[in-house]
């Protein structure tokens, strides 16, 4: 295990960010342990939701954490808007960062993160597997 903290920069994407940072250590899994910042744009999925919403203007990440895996991401983080008012949920594609995003990633080499669809829930949820550190990739 090791452990990166983070600062993406302003109109970086957090989750193609993240994505993007674990991919080029050529890792396959990492979990976010924290996260604050701001965005200037956000998508989230509400819970049972088909699709994200999008919310503009000043906006607060309070939390943010998650996996990260080889072929998709699973992030959940809840925010505050100028007035206070607080939601959250999965974190979709198109979250910009306004000012900063100051996130500590766990990075683990030795195990390999991916989302099947689990037929007991019908999403794709977590596979966990370890990866052997002899093997020939």
């Amino acid at each position: 295990m090791e452990a990166l903290p983070l600062r993406l920069l302003p109109d970086a994407d957090l989750r193609t960010s993240l994505q993007e940072v674990v991919a080029s250590r050529g890792l396959r899994a990492a979990f976010l342990i924290a996260g604050i910042g701001s965005l200037r744009q956000a998508r989230v999925r509400l819970a049972g939701a088909a699709k994200p919403i999008t919310l503009a203007g000043d906006l607060e990440i309070l939390t943010l954490s998650g996996s990260v895996g080889a072929n998709r991401s699973h992030l959940h983080m809840s925010i505050a808007d100028a007035e206070g008012r607080v939601i959250g949920g999965h974190v979709a594609p198109g979250c910009i960062v306004r000012t900063t995003a100051e996130i500590l990633v766990l990075l683990l080499p030795e195990w390999s993160f991916s989302r099947d669809l689990d037929p007991t829930t019908g999403y794709a949820e977590l596979v966990i597997q370890t990866i052997d550190p002899d093997a020939t990739p």
